[in-house]
């Protein structure tokens, strides 16, 4: 593991440390109120959802073409963030949406996309784990098809009726708002950082395993 990854690990958990307070001290929504802050987890979760799926998606083309095991690794640890940071955003997309909208869930276009999109990945992990020998072309194909899906999840929601606001929220925020946002974003793109790093690494570290293990039998 690089020298750097430990200083950068305690940046971003004082970043989380102090996000708490960061988000209370932003500015209340008008119209929400309290349980807008809910936004400041909500959306990086989101946008971390859908680079998580671009970066699974790329790797998993390269490892298609060029069947770079690097690339096939970079692509597993791509997915399973994918799925953990979806996971954030189903729940903490229901809890905001019951106080803003009165209603749980609402199978318009955004939400049933974006749904579609995180099951997507959950497939993709459930075939790299189940699917024995050629799991990995299958999944890759399964990767591609995802990352294509994230460009439609972005823009349903200005091209159709959603209960869901446009992704031109972020631009309108007022300046207490927008500081809070963009230091939630850090903390969550270095933790992002920080987990796609780990988990590389111990793919690498279970391929040598099982290098050695072949090697033995041999």
């Amino acid at each position: 593991m690089s020298k750097a990854f430990t200083p950068v690990a305690f940046i971003v958990l004082a970043l989380f440390a102090l996000a708490p307070a960061v988000v209370a001290w932003a500015p209340f929504e008008q119209t929400m109120g309290l349980v807008q802050k809910i936004f400041y987890y909500h959306v990086p979760s989101a946008m971390l959802m859908f680079i998580s799926a671009f970066v699974c998606g790329i790797a998993s083309a390269v490892y298609l073409f060029k069947r770079s095991a690097a690339a096939d690794r970079l692509a597993l640890a791509a997915g399973e963030l994918v799925v953990l940071f979806g996971l954030i955003v189903m729940v903490t997309g229901p809890l905001w949406g019951r106080k803003a909208w009165g209603v749980w869930w609402q199978w318009d276009a955004k939400l049933t996309s974006a749904l579609l999109l995180w099951m997507i990945f959950i497939a993709y992990l459930m075939v790299r784990r189940f699917g024995g020998p050629g799991s990995e072309k299958l999944g890759g194909a399964m990767a591609v098809f995802g990352m294509a899906n994230v460009p439609f999840v972005y823009v349903s929601s200005m091209y159709w009726r959603t209960l869901h606001p446009a992704p031109t929220v972020v631009p309108t925020l007022q300046p207490g708002m927008r500081g809070a946002f963009y230091f939630c974003v850090t903390a969550f793109v270095g933790l992002y950082v920080l987990l796609l790093t780990v988990r590389r690494r111990i793919g690498e570290h279970e391929a040598e395993v099982e290098r050695l293990h072949l090697a033995l039998e041999d």
